[in-house]
């Protein structure tokens, strides 16, 4: 991976923040779309985040990565929403297609559907298991980021990893023996 701080020290805001978008915002619509489930709202929330990274980034402190700074930015707008709009049960919308590609249609439906249910079990997670799974298996971050990003200690992080595969592991279990 490049050295992305390094390509950033010299340019302007706008040219910095487009650069930004170009960077980051597939990844962060991903994780926005994990939060929340549907796609229109999720780009509204990728719409905020750089609106607040634009209007902060002159007094950005580079105390951790742009990345690591968005995806924080991110996840919390994620929850502001959730929190503005008292969703306590999401309607799923269809999965990303991009998320499982295969070569029949058969397998391409088997595999939605199993991303299907794996998304509607984490989200049904406590938030503090949901944020370290997304963060780990969908961004494939290491666990020194995710401490960095959520601002908790590494063991606590590797904790709710292994809690939170457990639940989901059981909540998968339980959904395949229900139907």
């Amino acid at each position: 991976m490049r050295n992305l701080e390094a390509d950033y020290s010299e340019v302007s805001v706008d040219v910095l923040l487009n650069q930004l978008m170009v960077d980051y915002a597939t990844d962060l619509k991903r994780i926005a779309f994990l939060y929340i489930n549907d796609l229109s709202e999720c780009e509204d929330i990728i719409q905020e985040v750089y609106i607040s990274c634009y209007q902060k980034l002159s007094s950005f402190r580079h105390e951790c990565s742009y990345k690591t700074w968005l995806i924080r930015i991110t996840i919390n707008k994620c929850k502001d929403y959730k929190k503005r709009w008292s969703i306590k049960k999401l309607i799923y919308t269809p999965i990303i297609s991009s998320i499982f590609t295969a070569p029949s249609a058969e397998e391409q439906f088997i595999d939605k559907q199993t991303s299907q249910i794996m998304i509607e079990q984490i989200a049904k997670l406590p938030t503090k298991y949901k944020d370290v799974l997304i963060l780990y298996y969908y961004q494939q971050l290491t666990m020194a980021e995710i401490s960095e990003i959520l601002d908790v200690n590494m063991n606590t992080i590797k904790s709710r990893l292994l809690r939170g595969k457990k639940i989901l592991q059981n909540k998968l279990e339980r959904s395949n023996a229900s139907g």
